[in-house]
């Protein structure tokens, strides 16, 4: 076990933050009509914040999430790697649920403080 000396408080603060901000993405999603299917579907690959049905589509979104934009948009920390890695992951959910024939898209939820942005086919 770790000591308090050893804690990286910086890492339990931005983990904090981020499961604040995905909560707080799947409660908007439900709210436009979305079904959740998964959140942090994890693999060896990577990991996808959220997996929903929506008009029989699968989304799989990524959720970025800042308290300001001193840094730019949430957004922008979703770059061409990031997107293969997320591709990766939804290939690889896609072929163990059997459901490789499904219509999909891939959304960015990005949220400043307590402004939510949704963008759909984000790429």
């Amino acid at each position: 076990m770790k000591s308090w000396d050893e804690i990286d408080f910086t890492k339990v603060k931005n983990k904090a933050e981020g499961l604040v901000g995905e909560l707080s993405a799947t409660d908007f999603l439900r709210s436009k009509g979305y079904k959740i299917v998964q959140t942090n579907f994890k693999t060896k690959f990577g990991e996808i914040d959220i997996i929903a049905l929506y008009k029989g589509v699968i989304v799989f979104v990524e959720v970025k999430n800042r308290s300001t934009l001193a840094y730019g948009r949430p957004i922008e920390a979703v770059d061409w790697r990031k997107q293969q890695k997320i591709r990766c992951v939804a290939e690889f959910y896609l072929m163990n649920k059997k459901k490789s024939e499904a219509d999909v898209r891939f959304d960015i939820i990005e949220i400043v403080g307590d402004s939510i942005n949704h963008v759909e086919n984000a790429f």
